[in-house]
């Protein structure tokens, strides 16, 4: 890194050197039976420079022909966007802990046994139902070094498993899962098996539903697959520059409801979310997006800050290894009162969405969301009473996060990127063929 530092100096006025290596070993489970074991390895070196005002970009799997890639990235700059920011230089970043020396213990036998325990359990609890999933470790390597004297490096370790389940019945195919993640190591499944246990007991019936606006349910996978891609969009600092977000001119003003609280927080310990510094090494912030229902900020790399007149918010992502853009690293939302035995309770006849397929085929910028609900639960009296299909849930993110009857009292993280509970809408539109 510091080789090729060098040589970008010599011809471009300022240059950011960005490399991540990682390290993972995987277990994969299929037709019930262990499928694969593979353990791999990769490295890249991206290149950033700012070259005649203009942002020039390259990338390499090897650091091996340094002069290559400097030459590809100022040559890239004639072509690139005006530059409106400057790199950090050296910072203090927040003690973040993501890192925990126990994932090299953990053998490839106790994964396959982990997968093997899950796999096991879920068969003996339903004839006839083919699961798939698998158990992952790793360990990935960020380092960051910049002209002007920013620098940065941190290790995160990551252990995940989880499974789904098939159960196909004549034309009728129901679909269960669950998975779990961290930076420690997950030594019991217990929490994936009796969720997906939970998932196929309220599915062994089938019930019919109206179609007709009635009371909704959102689980946490549920809320996931259904509320947050449009959000994501709105508080995108890329997305308000442009003019197309709907929250663009609603700074300060109240627009949902004052229950309703979302942050980003990277600084969350042994989240797979969390960081101390963002891809471009700006240190890692809790940034308040919603508090009481009104718009706080919106997220933003070095880029779009400078071209907003804002400050970075420690939002800069590459995702696999492309320039930097705004994107949440671990949402949160606080935690209602209620809990979901008592918004169970509340319900004559409604619904329980755990999984929406298909969301995002909506006007995603206005919130409009329509959906097959892949997995959910009719209730009744009260009671969740058998597992609909054929139905359809359609509805405004921002009309249901306005009018919130009920936030659940107990969150849980769904794949570390975000951390909600269950929301409980008292109208929103089904439909059923039923």
């Amino acid at each position: 890194m510091e080789k090729i530092l060098a040589l970008a100096k010599k011809s471009v006025q300022e240059a950011e050197v960005y490399q991540v290596s990682s390290e993972e070993t995987s277990v994969k489970f299929e037709a019930n039976k262990l499928k694969q074991l593979q353990t791999s390895q990769s490295t890249s070196v991206a290149l950033r420079v700012i070259k005649d005002g203009r942002i020039g970009y390259a990338t390499t799997t090897g650091i091996s022909d340094a002069a290559r890639l400097v030459s590809d990235a100022a040559e890239t700059a004639e072509f690139g966007s005006e530059a409106k920011f400057t790199l950090p230089g050296k910072e203090k970043y927040p003690r973040v802990d993501v890192y925990d020396s126990a994932i090299n213990n953990v053998s490839t036998k106790e994964m396959v046994g982990l997968g093997e325990e899950m796999v096991a359990a879920i068969t003996k609890s339903t004839p006839g139902i083919m699961c798939e999933g698998g158990v992952s470790r790793g360990i990935i390597t960020v380092r960051l070094a910049n002209s002007r004297g920013g620098q940065a490096e941190f290790k995160k370790s990551f252990f995940s498993l989880g499974i789904e389940g098939t159960v196909v019945t004549g034309s009728d195919m129901l679909f269960v899962g669950e998975s779990d993640s961290s930076c420690h190591p997950i030594s019991d499944p217990r929490k994936v098996i009796d969720t997906t246990l939970l998932q196929l007991e309220r599915a062994k019936k089938q019930a019919k539903i109206a179609t007709r606006k009635m009371p909704v349910i959102f689980t946490p996978d549920g809320i996931v697959s259904a509320l947050i891609m449009p959000l994501l969009s709105a508080f995108n600092g890329k997305t308000v520059l442009e003019g197309a977000s709907p929250l663009e001119k609603k700074l300060g003003q109240k627009v949902f409801d004052k229950n309703f609280n979302l942050y980003d927080d990277p600084t969350v310990d042994y989240n797979t979310g969390s960081r101390p510094c963002d891809d471009e090494g700006v240190p890692s912030q809790r940034t308040p997006l919603v508090e009481n229902g009104v718009v706080k900020a919106f997220l933003y790399d070095l880029q779009t800050a400078a071209l907003a007149g804002k400050k970075s918010t420690g939002s800069g992502n590459r995702g696999r290894g492309g320039l930097p853009a705004p994107a949440p690293s671990a949402l949160i939302i606080n935690p209602g009162k209620t809990t979901f035995e008592e918004m169970l309770q509340d319900i004559k006849e409604g619904l329980v969405v755990e999984q929406l397929m298909g969301a995002e085929q909506g006007n995603l910028l206005a919130g409009d969301f329509s959906g097959n609900v892949l997995l959910g639960y009719k209730v009744e009296n009260g009671k969740i009473v058998g597992r609909v299909k054929d139905t359809m849930v359609s509805g405004n993110v921002y009309s249901i996060l306005k009018n919130i009857a009920a936030i659940g009292s107990e969150t849980r993280w769904v794949g570390g990127f975000l951390q909600t509970a269950p929301f409980y809408c008292k109208g929103l539109s089904v439909s059923s063929k039923g």
